[in-house]
């Protein structure tokens, strides 16, 4: 059944919830740079994830683990200042939240204060909860993330789909509903069975935004470089490719450099 949209100028914390309670499904999609994150924005998408991912599709980095929150820092201002409508939801890289609270919020203001991010996204439940709260205090927007988390890979040992189990699962479900008494504004869930993603959705009254979590939940996020076929070496089953960037980006460059080698370019009228 389609849902009349609200048309929201400028969207926030609220307008997310509200979208929730409407019925609307809410997009979200990353973007790292000035350049990428105007298009998206101007596209209409709902959310922009200054996403940690930035460490693999930025950096090249196999894991999001390396990326510091400096670099954190960076990305998001760029994203920042392209923006007119989406909410900015910053990663808080690994290592800057985890060990101590006090730390957390420290990470957090230098997120909000030095690149202007909208709010701060963490991985993890129960064992993060006394930074979730101290952040919360400070007045600083949380998004929650929970199932696969990316900077955890290597206690996982593997990216596979999380909570098949009924005690993960159960977890899962115990964390959800922790993150929203906590103040949390929305959850991510990455990976795990599409029935558990919509049970959580249905029984918290936060969004759940879905990646790799089935349609029952009450939003999507992917990451641009993958969503576009800029990235051909990643094609797991929740990706849907959008565009072949990779194809096209290749042949064009090969035609200028084809062009440059024979003199074709520039031509008569391509010069002053």
């Amino acid at each position: 059944m389609s849902v009349a949209k609200k048309d929201y100028k400028r969207i926030t914390t609220k307008s997310l919830i509200e979208m929730k309670a409407n019925g609307e499904k809410i997009s979200m999609l990353t973007a790292y740079d000035y350049t990428m994150a105007k298009i998206v924005d101007s596209s209409g998408v709902d959310v922009i994830l200054v996403g940690d991912s930035a460490s693999n599709v930025m950096a090249g980095h196999e894991t999001t683990l390396p990326i510091t929150l400096d670099q954190m820092i960076y990305h998001a201002s760029s994203v920042v200042r392209a923006i007119e409508r989406a909410l900015v939801v910053v990663d808080l890289p690994f290592g800057s939240y985890q060990s101590d609270s006090k730390e957390a919020l420290r990470s957090a203001i230098r997120i909000m204060k030095e690149s202007g991010g909208h709010a701060v996204k963490l991985e993890g439940g129960s064992e993060i909860k006394d930074s979730i709260k101290k952040i919360l205090n400070a007045g600083i927007p949380v998004m929650g993330h929970l199932g696969l988390t990316p900077q955890s890979i290597y206690k996982f040992g593997t990216y596979t789909v999380r909570a098949k189990e009924d005690a993960e699962a159960e977890q899962l479900i115990e964390d959800a509903k922790l993150l929203e008494s906590l103040g949390c504004f929305a959850i991510v869930l990455e990976k795990i069975p599409a029935h558990l993603a919509e049970q959580v959705a249905k029984s918290i009254s936060i969004p759940v935004i879905g990646i790799g979590a089935g349609g029952g939940v009450d939003g999507q996020v992917l990451v641009i470089h993958d969503m576009l076929g800029m990235n051909n070496e990643f094609s797991p089953r929740f990706l849907r490719r959008y565009m072949n960037l990779y194809e096209g980006m290749t042949s064009a460059i090969s035609q200028y450099v084809e062009d440059v080698k024979s003199s074709d370019f520039p031509n008569a009228n391509e010069q002053y």
